[in-house]
């Protein structure tokens, strides 16, 4: 690493953020040959090690995730299926980042990403600023929750709570819940919630779609290719489960014949005590639950101007159309765990190219 001027550090690429999608990319570009602090630097303004993984709630044990697929390089074994998702891959990640002497820095907020001089990019954070010749973009969407906007929401004098503060069934003892969204976040707190509330009431603003029958490879190609779609016309990425569909377990075939996940078309607004409808009918809520999903948290690019008018960033696998320079990994189509390592390995191999001087495959 070089210094350039007055806390300004000098690496052929920095990494920002250190969830899967991170690590997958810092993985690769050891292997490649590219040395920690010498040639790359990997940014994560979390406390510790472990991702958004480490800020879910108690109750998602990690038996309950689906799709976790190992980091590349090394598996993820014999973990407790009983034990919390968040220390079990925060054990995983902390081994992980040792393992591969990753030198994961943290923690660090990147605040702008920067056109520098001599076509490198400056990118400004809490601890100085890095010039570097390619960014990897690894900052998912944790930090950006989606609350929708709902007229008289001001007015509402219970609480409202998004599921990235969601604290576990427990503290909604005795409460009347009002859970709205139609993911997969939101059936799991509809349905670890109604056993404590006093009444548990569930609104999506479309109804769900629950998919029958295996999620086999072909099934998961179509649908993440949809979602390649949509970022490939510069428009903000959808979840691939808002494609596929919500899998209809065991448990979600209970919960419907319990009643449970009776589902209610979107509220026309929120009043002092409760939800309604233009129809007349209203609920009383004590608290209401935005299972409403999150944003990709990209603000930070914003002085490179690479958002399209549809809203999102125009990428071609995981390169920036509009600056090849830029790599989006865990955006859109690689968002998922196993979408991740493939696009930490694409993202590196564009970069490898890029500083060689090589034409970028389009």
């Amino acid at each position: 690493m070089n210094n350039t001027g007055a806390g300004t550090r000098e690496v052929d690429v920095v990494v920002t953020g250190a969830g899967q999608a991170g690590l997958s990319s810092a993985f690769h570009l050891r292997r490649t040959g590219f040395e920690p602090e010498r040639d790359f630097v990997v940014l994560d303004h979390a406390p510790r090690p472990g991702g958004a993984w480490q800020f879910r709630w108690p109750s998602l044990t990690y038996g309950k995730v689906h799709g976790m697929h190992s980091l590349p390089g090394m598996e993820l074994t014999d973990a407790d299926p009983a034990r919390p998702s968040a220390e079990v891959v925060a054990e995983y990640f902390t081994a992980y980042e040792r393992t591969f002497d990753l030198r994961v820095r943290r923690p660090v907020d990147v605040r702008a990403v920067r056109a520098g001089e001599g076509g490198r990019l400056l990118v400004e954070t809490s601890e100085g600023t890095w010039s570097t010749r390619a960014l990897i973009n690894a900052t998912g969407t944790w930090d950006r929750p989606f609350w929708p906007r709902c007229p008289g929401q001001e007015t509402f004098r219970g609480r409202q709570l998004h599921t990235a503060q969601y604290p576990g069934p427990e503290k909604f003892a005795g409460s009347r819940v009002v859970v709205v969204g139609g993911g997969a976040s939101g059936t799991q707190h509809l349905m670890e919630i109604a056993p404590y509330a006093a009444a548990a009431t569930w609104v999506t603003r479309r109804p769900p779609v629950f998919r029958e029958g295996p999620f086999n490879e072909e099934f998961g190609r179509a649908a993440v290719a949809l979602v390649e779609e949509r970022v490939r016309r510069g428009l903000p990425p959808q979840s691939v489960v808002s494609v596929t569909g919500l899998p209809l377990t065991d448990a979600i075939r209970r919960a419907q014949e319990d009643g449970v996940l009776d589902r209610l078309p979107m509220f026309d607004r929120i009043t002092p005590d409760g939800v309604a409808w233009d129809d007349g009918r209203h609920v009383d809520a004590d608290v209401i639950l935005w299972a409403t999903g999150f944003r990709a948290a990209i603000d930070h690019l914003a002085p490179l101007r690479l958002r399209e008018p549809g809203g999102g960033i125009r990428v071609e696998g995981t390169r920036s159309v509009a600056d090849p320079r830029i790599h989006l990994v865990g955006y859109g189509p690689s968002a998922s765990t196993i979408g991740a390592n493939r696009a930490g390995r694409a993202a590196v191999r564009d970069i490898r190219r890029l500083l060689a001087g090589a034409p970028v495959a389009a």
